[in-house]
């Protein structure tokens, strides 16, 4: 029997999440996940994975639809991934599927059309009051790179406003903070939000505080510092990832000043869900209101951690369904 399928994506500068799911559908148990450094060329594995999908679902026909989230500009025919090697064209990729109909979107335009979707359960609130349903939503979420978008509400749904708003400037709000930026300054030129809100960025953060201090650093990975941060056995990487979690608290707030976001502020990624417990615990909710004048209008405001694994690929399904 022929069943009508669409081909989900969700692709980052490290893992490449897939999905086949039933035409109508936002979800399904066929969901497939590729390490990028693992595969040289994307095309490649466009390929395999199709025998992939065929092999576990026995769907020999090609998908109907695809939509692929991309963490980089999605609005041009030649995609490159900002944080990996790999790059397609939308002309390409269309005649590897055969399908009918290709979306490329930014990875976190399928995260705002996700939010939406998402329960209790999904969810994890840092202080604040109730979300105010009739006003915009900000969502700010590290992994590999720093994505940034926003919600608008309109008569019956909400406008995605996708953006490259990790790539704004990194702005400091202590010596200590200067002081990193800085180095990292002598060796990118231009220091933007993901070069420290990232997993990439906690790394940055705690090699930079090592040669500040004059000192050997002793990781080789952001999971090792974030490890040795909670294990409280080492100071630098304390003090790494509590920079990380103060930066991401004052981005967040920057992002809920300039939306108006008393919908919420959602933070997204894989980043934030490995250690929660500590950023639930260090100054973020703190960086988050400490906006002088403005620290009553954004006390009410809620904070949301998604500790849902797949909301690229549910947003990115979301997107087809509404086509």
């Amino acid at each position: 029997m022929t069943i009508k399928w669409n081909l989900v994506a969700d692709i980052g500068g490290t893992n490449a999440r897939f999905s086949a799911v039933p035409v109508g559908e936002l979800e399904s148990s066929y969901e497939f996940h590729h390490s990028v450094e693992e595969h040289p060329e994307f095309a490649d594995l466009v390929v395999d994975l199709l025998k992939e999908i065929a092999e576990a679902t026995g769907w020999n026909n090609p998908p109907a639809s695809a939509c692929f989230a991309v963490a980089c500009p999605a609005d041009v025919e030649e995609i490159t991934f900002t944080n990996s090697h790999w790059h397609f064209t939308k002309t390409q990729l269309k005649n590897i599927l055969g399908c009918q109909t290709l979306f490329v979107i930014n990875d976190f335009e399928a995260v705002a059309n996700g939010i939406t979707e998402l329960d209790d359960n999904d969810l994890v609130q840092v202080g604040g009051e109730k979300p105010v349903s009739s006003k915009p939503i900000g969502i700010l979420g590290a992994g590999t790179g720093l994505g940034v978008a926003g919600l608008v509400p309109t008569e019956d749904s909400y406008l995605v406003m996708d953006s490259e708003g990790g790539h704004a400037d990194y702005p400091p709000t202590t010596d200590r903070m200067a002081a990193v930026v800085d180095i990292l300054r002598e060796e990118y030129g231009r220091v933007s939000l993901e070069r420290l809100l990232s997993g990439k960025g906690i790394f940055n953060i705690y090699r930079s505080l090592c040669k500040i201090n004059n000192i050997e650093k002793v990781h080789e990975t952001p999971a090792q510092v974030a490890s040795a941060a909670q294990s409280g056995n080492d100071e630098l990487a304390l003090q790494s990832l509590n920079m990380f979690c103060s930066g991401m608290g004052s981005a967040a707030g920057n992002l809920a000043l300039t939306y108006g976001a008393k919908g919420g502020i959602y933070i997204a990624g894989g980043v934030v869900p490995r250690f929660i417990d500590f950023f639930i615990k260090s100054e973020f909710r703190q960086k988050f209101e400490e906006k002088g004048r403005f620290v009553s209008y954004l006390k009410p405001i809620p904070i949301f951690i998604v500790v849902r694994e797949n909301l690229g690929l549910l947003g990115a399904a979301k997107k087809l369904k509404q086509f």
